[in-house]
Parts: structure tokens; C-alpha cells; sequence
């Protein structure tokens, strides 16, 4: 019998530690990350989409390949504010609408075994989530978000520091959770719901969301299969539960709170300040 000679294939080299550019790399993509965790929390504030909207917002929005219609850029600020929480409602926290969490898109239901993984991830972490007037969950995509953006705030400061090991802590954590949660699901609902809207607001940052989600992943290097990307689908039980925690305001819906973390966000997108 004849034995075949093994082949080791060595490990790609880990890359060089640069702490200025991994702090600056970090801070960058938390901005994204608080940017996405606003759209997706609430209802936009008057002051939130006031900000928006500032040349130089607009100019670093259509950077990334943004495109909005006059429907946001050319309607009053007083009209988008209601236009836009009309919208969130029909597409958030209505009956038959997308909810923005992980259990409801992976599952069908609230707070499956991804609810209770995130929960454990944010304590492990040594992070609570915060609720405001509303109730919310730990696997809404808001708090995943934002999740991810205080890692990165983490990782920043290590990087600046030039403490390397917690630098690859920070990183490991945010792979691991990509590859557990978000990276399961947030690709897929951002096509469903810039499907789904009939608000360019909404159609440009899920159409973000996805791609956005495309590059971590690519960047990360991650194997990590998206299941979403199925029509807006949600049990009645699971919707009514849904609303009676965030019953409340425009259209017979209601926003869910920010989901904010510990460490908490500016209320403005950071990238943007």
C-alpha cells in the first residue's frame, strides 16, 4: 500500500498590528454601525433626519452609494418626520410587517435560541440592554448593531493604547458574533425590506444594510451563509405580542426604543458628526 505524502498547508500570516490605522479603521466602521442601529431602532427623529440631510451628510451618504428621492431630500422637515414614522410602522411593528429581530426572521418567533445567545453574549460582555418607554429584545437588529459598534469602540481604544492583545479580543468577539447572528440574517432583511418600503429613506439604508453587511463579511473573511431574504412573514400571536410592547403612535403602529447599549451612541450618526 502505498502512503501519500501529507501536505500542511501553514497558516496565513496574522496581519501587522498598525494601531493608528486599526483605531482609525474601527472608529470608521463604528459610524456606519450607529448610523444602521438609528435607522433600524425607532422611528427617526426630527433631529436625527435633520442631520441627515446637512450637505455634507448627503455627500458622504451619496459617497457610499446612497440615492435618495425627493421624497427625502426634497420634502419638509416637519412632513418627513411624519412620513418616515408612518413608514416604520407599516414596516416594523405591523401585522404582517418585517420585525427587526433575529428570533422573528430565523424562527418565526420572539425570543428563540437566538435571543437567549445575544442576551448571553451582552453579559458575557459585561453589557445590559437599556429600555427606554417601550420594551424591546436583545436580538432586535437595532441592539445587534449597536452591539457590534461598541466592540469596535473597544477595539479602537485598545488600538490606541497599542494594547494588541485586546485588539484581537475585541476582533475575535465581533467575528464570532457575526458569524452566530448577524451574518445569519441582517444581508437577507435588508433586501426584504428595501423590497418591501415604499419610502427611498428606507430603500437606500436596507439596501446599505446589505451591502455594508457584504463588506464586513468579505472583510472579516467569514463563511457564514445567509438564510433571510423571504417575503415579510410573521404569526399573528408573535405580532400581537410585538404590539402591545410598542403599541403606540403614527398609522395604528408604533417605534420600538433605541435599543442602547451600556455604551451608549451619540443620538447622531457618529460618521456623520
Amino acid at each position: 500500500m502505498q502512503i501519500e505524502p501529507i501536505h500542511f498547508i501553514p497558516p496565513e500570516p496574522k496581519t501587522p498590528f498598525n494601531p493608528q490605522e486599526a483605531a482609525e479603521d474601527c472608529a470608521a466602521r463604528a459610524g456606519v454601525y450607529h448610523l444602521l442601529a438609528g435607522v433600524f431602532a425607532e422611528e427617526s427623529s426630527r433631529e436625527f433626519l435633520a442631520a441627515l440631510r446637512q450637505p455634507e451628510s448627503m455627500a458622504a451618504l451619496a459617497e457610499a452609494g446612497l440615492r435618495f428621492d425627493a421624497d427625502f431630500t426634497d420634502t419638509p422637515l416637519e412632513q418627513l418626520v411624519d412620513d418616515t414614522a408612518c413608514e416604520y410602522a407599516s414596516l416594523f411593528a405591523s401585522p404582517g410587517g418585517a420585525a427587526p429581530v433575529e428570533s422573528v426572521r430565523r424562527t418565526g418567533r420572539m425570543q428563540q435560541e437566538p435571543f437567549y445567545e445575544v442576551k448571553a453574549d451582552y453579559q458575557r460582555l459585561g453589557f445590559a440592554l437599556q429600555h427606554g418607554r417601550f420594551s424591546t429584545v436583545e436580538d432586535h437588529l437595532g441592539a445587534e448593531l449597536e452591539f457590534v459598534a461598541a466592540l469596535l469602540d473597544r477595539a479602537a481604544a485598545a488600538a490606541e493604547a497599542s494594547n494588541e492583545k485586546a485588539f484581537r479580543r475585541m476582533d475575535r468577539e465581533i467575528k464570532r458574533f457575526w458569524t452566530m447572528h448577524l451574518g445569519r440574517w441582517a444581508r437577507g432583511y435588508g433586501q426584504v425590506v428595501a423590497r418591501a418600503t415604499d419610502h427611498s429613506f428606507y430603500r437606500e439604508m436596507a439596501k446599505f444594510l446589505h451591502a455594508f453587511g457584504e463588506d464586513e463579511v468579505l472583510r472579516m473573511k467569514l463563511k457564514v451563509d445567509d438564510a433571510d431574504g423571504r417575503p415579510p412573514e410573521q404569526p399573528k400571536q408573535e405580532t400581537d405580542e410585538l404590539d402591545k410592547a410598542d403599541s403606540g403612535s403614527c398609522c395604528g403602529g408604533a417605534a420600538t426604543p433605541p435599543p442602547m447599549l451600556e455604551d451608549p451612541a451619540s443620538e447622531l450618526p457618529k460618521f456623520l458628526l
